[in-house]
């Protein structure tokens, strides 16, 4: 992940003044400037260069993680983390009274893909929509759609065994909402002590509405999409507990949790793309998995790196970094992205939909959520292409291969196999 710093601070970058931080184990480049002959920390970055735009996780984390030190000012970062979380989890559950339980339809799902997604995160951002009690009033939310998703929205509202899924949401995101709440006040406590005590009081509030949203019952009889949202709420919370060790000074537990997570949303990405029974399904879950994976992943790993980085640093190391003044350093995320433009995730779709057909999308997106994956649908291209005499077909150099590929020669020789 490639960083982006205030103009000051660039020009010394480029001058060989300033250099890049970058974690000497891994390689991978901190947002974090320092002098080069002092050694020095100077600054945080203040941005991401790339259009890096998360779905759920916070790009300050990866960075603005770095600068919790132990005074009020130095939290004002943190607490922008916390409503970041907080719109998302609303924004995200919100879209699950139009998805519903059990059927699903194909126009409500494109009501809330990735790109209608993005601008309800914006809308609440912006204060133009109100989460209450966990959701968003859904009908002023889309009140400029046709007839067709009112109806849902009231046919759903009337379902009950969404009202009970609703339920059970609405207690998960009270519980969240009050451990947000007193995180933000634990913060201002000047006894570590005590503020360490409260913290570990926040992370059972957050272990317990964990426990909501994954409740089995949220699953049972669930689709693809709404099984999606549930999880993204799920990852949301465990960001947050994971951040209340890290402003414990337990960055041990912190990169343990953070990889963990990674895993987490890799081996349920795979359960999802198997349980995806439609076209419609994937229309929605391959953007979203590839933003996902793209982006949330990507700031999840630059966190993790930065705290491993973190605990390589000697006493004085760690007051230096402390030292860095907090102000002047606010995070940009993705300062060129305009909420109206259609996401590159949904282009890059519609473009392999003109080259591929269901099952070798599902393949692909696979192949995207676990590159090892393919492998296996390498050698099943060489054995059959070498047994029916299609050599031509069996590449001896698989890497220069596009998945869009290897997907369809997978499905031309599973067809012909059958």
């Amino acid at each position: 992940m490639l960083f982006q710093f205030a103009p000051a601070i660039q020009a010394g970058i480029n001058s060989g003044a300033l250099e890049v931080v970058q974690n000497q184990v891994t390689g991978q480049l901190l947002g974090l400037a320092r002098d080069k002959v002092t050694g020095q920390f100077i600054a945080h970055a203040v941005g991401v260069v790339g259009g890096a735009n998360p779905l759920f996780a916070p790009v300050q984390m990866a960075m603005g993680g770095l600068q919790i030190a132990q005074t009020h000012i130095g939290f004002q970062k943190t607490y922008k983390i916390l409503d970041t979380l907080q719109n998302s989890v609303g924004v995200l559950q919100s879209t699950t009274a139009l998805i519903g339980v059990g059927t699903f339809a194909g126009l409500a799902l494109s009501a809330v893909n990735l790109h209608q997604t993005l601008k309800l995160k914006e809308d609440v951002k912006q204060l133009r929509l109100e989460v209450k009690n966990g959701f968003i009033d859904m009908k002023k939310a889309f009140k400029e759609h046709n007839i067709e998703i009112a109806q849902h929205i009231e046919n759903l509202a009337n379902d009950i065994e969404f009202k009970q899924h609703r339920t059970i949401l609405i207690y998960a995101y009270g519980h969240f909402i009050e451990a947000i709440n007193w995180l933000k006040n634990s913060l201002q406590l000047q006894n570590l002590s005590d503020r360490n005590t409260s913290l570990s009081n926040i992370e059972g509030m957050l272990r317990k509405s964990l426990a909501d949203y994954n409740n089995p019952e949220l699953y049972n009889n669930t689709c693809a999409a709404a099984k999606l949202r549930r999880m993204e709420c799920a990852q949301a919370i465990e960001q947050t507990i994971t951040l209340t060790y890290q402003l414990r000074g337990e960055y041990d537990v912190v990169c343990d949790r953070l990889s963990n997570l990674q895993q987490k949303i890799r081996y349920h990405s795979i359960e999802l793309v198997d349980s995806c029974q439609s076209e419609e399904e994937l229309d929605f879950l391959f953007p979203e998995l590839q933003r996902i994976h793209n982006h949330d992943l990507a700031v999840l790993d630059s966190w993790q790196n930065a705290v491993d980085w973190q605990r390589s640093l000697s006493p004085n190391e760690l007051k230096l970094l402390e030292n860095i003044d907090p102000n002047g350093s606010e995070i940009i995320i993705n300062p060129d992205f305009d909420i109206d433009d259609i996401p590159s995730e949904i282009i890059h779709y519609e473009k392999l939909k003109q080259e591929s057909h269901f099952e070798s999308l599902r393949q692909q997106l696979k192949f995207m959520v676990e590159p090892n994956s393919r492998r296996e649908h390498e050698q099943y291209i060489s054995h059959q292409a070498t047994e029916l005499g299609y050599k031509a077909l069996a590449p001896c150099n698989w890497e220069k291969i596009p998945d869009v590929t290897v997907a369809n020669l997978y499905c031309y020789f599973k067809e012909k196999q059958t």
